[in-house]
């Protein structure tokens, strides 16, 4: 049956090829039901590329399970949660498939015609929906019931109901000066060869690297004011806020060539080529890389939805929600945090590792074993003995020790958090106390961020100039974080990294058993490639242009510094804005230049103003817990979820043992007692019995109590979302949660064809048959490589066989 399909459709592609100008040239006779046809037949040719591009990735990545190379860990760092990777091949679809109706449609150059002069809206909306992309381009259905105002959704969608997806998990990052591309839609800098700036080519960004940012071990200086933990925090903040998927695929989609054997620029590949006298030039001429996934609707499928190129250029999206919110540890997806959470638990727990504890202190949970994993392995460890990657709210928990320690230090401080709030409101459900604590961890993470960690990076001066004081919550503020602060400013912590791990005793010396790290066995961080120009950002910031050698020095005290940029750039409009703002004079008591501290300044306050729940905002805390949350740090969250008992009252000072120290008892804290609820029981409204596969929260409507119900991913509610206790009791009917049959979306199936669905009780199952297995993306099957196990029966069964009859006729002639 599936060779037929395959012949099918590859009669359909042929017959497309050879007829499709002549039904073109004709549209205003044919273009209807005939042209609907072969739209859909470039659909699946587009489908099709993709499938090949991403089914080669998955079968090179499972023949790779060791191989730990640069590439294979980048890739990893840089892998989607499931969501993400469906949104974003859908836009690659979409993207794909535009490419090939240009191609189609312009029948001579000069012709300007778009798509849309020749295709009906609701054929384009078709295109758009059977593509994937058009369920994440329209805005979020948002609740309308009292828990809506208390406690943030996972996605972040609908915390501004005027404007539902902005702060969004899979939505586009925010454009806060127009992207500068060099075909005014979706070609980078740098796509183009021959392309020139003001006169001159770009500099290999690997020069720039060499002659500019590398620095020799030795000469790593240590900060003597902050701590290791300042940039970790930085670090861990950041992928709460951002995460830009790259490609699903590894190959270039219409060559089908694998990105880390051509030095071409096709998508999604973006080698960074190496000049003649790099010392990797004997044995390859480029380093691979990958574009970033578009947004849906955005770049050259913009255009094909009737927009302005130069309106709607291509954006990239942010994985996560923007809002600090914790997600690092929750999730952005309501898929992810049902893997987070402790289901059987009765006190809203996350999940702990069931195999490994540290004396009474649990560790996150280990990721499913599936297909290649980036985790290295102690060598000589067996299969059984495998110690997987954590799992946590963000996909990149184990890349360094020191990160994976912060997302350890929150997952404990969730469930210590849990567990007294239950002491405090035995009333209160499963699914009460997991979203107060969550809440109470998301304030924390916007306290210890904004009070402790800003003003450190922008200064004092910057900080009351950018982000000053809270004011209220601001609607006409869009919280989303920006492409700039993403990928430029905030990535000034790269620099802030140290080449050695150092890991530390009880008494904060260095350990006898665990010597010094160099950070390349820990940690792999992919570098960015920054796309625009420094100069627009120093006058988005009411900056002066830096139009001369001459002014750069005054900005940039290095000398030696300012020449080599401008031998490489040799014009100060082409200078990257990572660069420029990297190599910025530090303002006073800051750890960034004026540009950067004005980027990272403007993007917290947007952060903080945008966002309906921030904890200083009066209807999400009463003052008793703000008062409460206050006293909270993050050294006292170090002292409740390790065996330290001596910290520094402030975790990010650099400090001397013991002197520097203080004991725990007197590091201050916050006292539960805020949260505690008063209940009385009603005869009228007694609590009814809990749902199955689901649970409710309390909250008052009108001066009256109510229960909200909600459904674990997986289930959907059937009945009343809402119940309000009156007068005659409860005016509803509690509702019942159903298992989805995911297995009969044919809109949006959750599995590859290659594989087969089987529905389980709130999930499903993608099944391959042998020697087929799953691949990393859990709904395609992959060639294993092996034969199947049906043959090697056979084989074995056939060699005994042959083997007896081999030795019957031995001893037959013997005798004889």
């Amino acid at each position: 049956m599936k060779v037929l399909l395959v012949l099918g459709i590859m009669l359909v592609l042929a017959c497309t090829q050879v007829f499709f100008p002549f039904i073109f040239r004709g549209k205003g006779i044919f273009w209807g039901k005939t042209g609907e046809s072969h739209i859909f037949s470039i659909l699946e040719e587009s489908k099709l590329m993709v499938d090949k591009a991403i089914y080669n990735t998955m079968k090179r990545n499972l023949k790779k399970r060791e191989a730990n190379s640069p590439a294979q860990l980048l890739s990893f760092s840089k892998l989607p949660e499931p969501t993400s990777r469906a949104i974003s091949q859908a836009a690659e679809i979409m993207d794909i498939s535009i490419q090939a109706l240009k191609k189609k449609f312009y029948l001579k150059p000069k012709q300007s015609q778009n798509p849309t002069d020749v295709l009906s809206v609701d054929l384009l909306n078709t295109l758009a929906n059977l593509s994937g992309c058009l369920p994440y381009m329209l805005p979020p259905k948002c609740p309308n019931t009292c828990v809506a105002n208390k406690y943030r959704l996972i996605t972040g969608a609908c915390n501004n109901r005027d404007h539902p997806r902005w702060g969004a998990a899979n939505t586009a990052l925010a454009r806060w000066l127009p992207p500068v591309y060099e075909d005014g839609i979706s070609q980078p800098k740098g796509w183009n060869h021959n392309f020139l700036y003001n006169g001159f080519s770009l500099p290999l960004v690997r020069e720039v690297t060499r002659q500019v940012i590398q620095v020799s071990n030795k000469d790593v200086t240590e900060d003597n004011q902050y701590s290791d933990l300042l940039m970790v925090w930085g670090q861990y903040i950041d992928h709460d806020i951002a995460f830009t998927p790259q490609s699903t695929s590894k190959s270039a989609f219409w060559k089908g060539i694998d990105c880390q054997l051509m030095c071409e620029n096709q998508n999604p590949c973006f080698p960074i080529q190496l000049p003649f006298n790099d010392s990797l030039t004997a044995s390859t001429q480029c380093l691979p890389f990958y574009r970033s996934s578009a947004a849906c609707g955005t770049g050259d499928q913009g255009t094909f939805f009737g927009n302005l190129s130069e309106s709607n250029p291509r954006q990239q999206m942010n994985g996560l929600t923007s809002f600090l919110d914790a997600s690092t540890v929750y999730g952005s997806t309501p898929a992810l945090e049902k893997k987070l959470r402790n289901w059987t638990s009765e006190e809203g727990l996350l999940r702990i590792n069931q195999r490994y504890q540290n004396g009474r202190h649990p560790y996150l949970p280990f990721t499913e074993p599936r297909g290649s994993s980036p985790c290295a392995q102690e060598p000589g460890t067996e299969s059984a003995d495998r110690i997987e990657c954590f799992l946590a709210g963000d996909g990149r928990a184990s890349e360094v020790l020191s990160l994976t320690a912060v997302h350890t230090l929150w997952l404990r401080e969730h469930n210590r958090l849990a567990i007294a709030l239950k002491a405090l409101n035995p009333h209160w459900s499963s699914d009460t106390i997991y979203q107060e604590a969550r809440k109470i961890v998301g304030a924390l993470h916007q306290i210890i961020t904004m009070r402790d960690y800003i003003p450190k990076i922008l200064g004092p001066e910057a900080f009351h100039q950018y982000v000053g004081l809270y004011e209220g919550y601001d609607s006409t503020v869009n919280p989303t974080v920006s492409n700039i602060f993403s990928t430029a400013a905030f990535r000034f912590g790269h620099a802030t990294i140290h080449p050695l791990v150092r890991r530390l005793d009880d008494h904060f010396q260095e350990h006898p058993d665990l010597p010094r790290l160099h950070l390349h066995d820990v940690f792999f961080s992919p570098w960015r490639l920054i796309r625009e120009g420094y100069n627009e950002w120093r006058e988005f910031c009411s900056l002066p242009r830096l139009k001369t050698q001459a002014d750069l020095n005054t900005a940039i005290t290095n000398r030696s510094i300012v020449e080599k940029i401008m031998n490489l750039y040799k014009h100060p409009d082409n200078i990257d804005v990572w660069l420029g703002g990297l190599a910025e004079n530090f303002l006073p008591k800051a750890r960034t230049g004026p540009l950067f501290a004005c980027i990272i300044g403007k993007q917290m306050k947007a952060l903080r103003d945008g966002d309906w729940f921030w904890w200083e905002n009066r209807h999400v805390f009463t003052e008793a817990q703000r008062h409460e949350l206050e006293k909270h740090s993050l050294s006292r969250i170090i002292c409740d979820n390790t065996g330290l008992i001596r910290v520094p009252i402030d975790a990010f000072q650099v400090g001397k043992f013991p002197q520097d120290f203080e004991p725990c008892e007197k590091i201050s804290h916050m006292n539960l007692e805020a949260w505690m609820e008063t209940f009385h029981q009603d005869d009228k409204c007694a609590f009814p019995d809990k749902v199955d596969n689901g649970d409710f929260v309390q909250c008052d409507e009108s001066g009256k109590r109510a229960l909200v119900y909600s459904c674990h991913h997986g289930f959907e509610l059937q009945g009343q979302e809402q119940i309000t206790c009156t007068d005659k009791g409860w005016d509803f009917q509690p509702p019942v949660c159903k298992d989805i049959n995911e297995c009969k979306d044919l809109m949006d199936p959750p599995c590859h064809p290659s594989a087969e669905c089987k529905n389980t009780k709130g999930s499903f199952q993608c099944l391959c048959t042998d020697p087929y297995v799953l691949g990393e993306d859990e709904r395609t099957c992959v060639d294993s490589g092996r034969l199947p196990k049906a043959s090697i029966v056979s084989i074995t069964l056939g060699s005994v066989l042959i083997g007896g009859l081999a030795a019957l006729t031995w001893m037959v002639i013997c005798r004889w």
